[in-house]
């Protein structure tokens, strides 16, 4: 082989591995984690896990974005398409809504960039990967403690996150399913508080005069619930009435141990964050990823809250 021949084919080897995958070997690796918010302790939390993830691989740089509440979904859009104009190397995206999401993942895919859905899931066949709880179980282990704190019998309520996003619906469902075996409960109002802790209490507020013989509520995340028990706490029917969260945030837990909230469903966010940035990394690097990454709530109650307090 002459010298010219040589030097040709490496010259083909590099432009060959350069090309290979949208991350390289040896270039930086731009992970964007799009969340719902990141003004709550549960959104800071999936943060946290994220960031760990990405601080344990080298050349890997994560941007953690959102709009400024849950429901400013135009918002997220918005920085949605600012990522893929930047040419992220994949995206993990948590949807604050369906129809206004999925044409922008669309956009994503026609340009190469690699999406994981994290929290709540969507019908979207492009998606290499879907990370979250199982809000469903959830729901039903939630729904299931509240027929056993009132014996079977008695009136309920939920107050439950903006409606048709998946989360909450998965989580409102299950619930459902475990109140439908108990016949002596009867649920008399299901209210959207949009994940908001002001509205929570607004909405708790009209429940305990629409209905003072309610016994319990089910709010399907803690910015809810921790609204719910204030007016619950402001009517002095603290212990009266039982309120169980989804989220276990370390303020809902803390009200757990002194007996404001009855009970919380822990959604492991640090463990959701770390595994959606793993499996954005993976992706970028054009590895096989998991096609799902379910993670199983657990209950929170007096006996066992120390554990999600450290």
């Amino acid at each position: 082989m002459n010298r010219t021949t040589c030097l040709l084919l490496i010259a083909v080897a590099f432009v060959t591995a350069s090309s290979c995958g949208r991350a390289g070997k040896g270039k930086t690796i731009e992970i964007a984690l799009v969340t719902k918010a990141l003004d709550s302790e549960w959104w800071q939390r999936v943060k946290s896990g994220a960031e760990e993830a990405a601080r344990a691989v080298p050349g890997v740089k994560l941007a953690v974005l959102a709009p400024e509440r849950e429901v400013n979904i135009d918002q997220q859009v918005g920085i949605l398409e600012d990522q893929i104009t930047r040419g992220v190397s994949a995206l993990a995206v948590a949807p604050a809504g369906v129809s206004e999401i999925l044409p922008v993942l669309d956009k994503a895919k026609a340009a190469g960039i690699p999406v994981l859905i994290v929290d709540t899931d969507v019908n979207w066949p492009a998606k290499l990967s879907y990370i979250g709880a199982d809000n469903r179980v959830g729901g039903r282990i939630a729904g299931e403690y509240i027929v056993k704190l009132l014996s079977g019998k008695g009136k309920v309520a939920v107050i439950r996150g903006i409606l048709g996003v998946a989360t909450h619906e998965e989580r409102l469902a299950g619930f459902r399913e475990a109140i439908a075996r108990a016949p002596g409960i009867e649920c008399i109002a299901v209210q959207p508080a949009n994940s908001e802790r002001a509205l929570g209490m607004t909405v708790m507020e009209n429940l305990l005069t629409a209905h003072p013989d309610l016994k319990a509520v089910f709010a399907t995340n803690d910015q809810m619930a921790l609204g719910a028990v204030e007016a619950i706490a402001a009517r002095n029917l603290t212990g009266k009435v039982q309120v169980v969260g989804f989220d276990a945030t370390r303020e809902a837990v803390r009200a757990v141990v002194a007996g404001r909230l009855a009970g919380d469903m822990a959604g492991l966010p640090e463990v959701m964050g770390r595994r959606a940035v793993e499996e954005a990394i993976q992706a970028a690097k054009g590895q096989p990823v998991e096609k799902q990454s379910i993670i199983t709530p657990v209950l929170v109650t007096k006996e066992n809250a120390s554990m999600f307090l450290q």
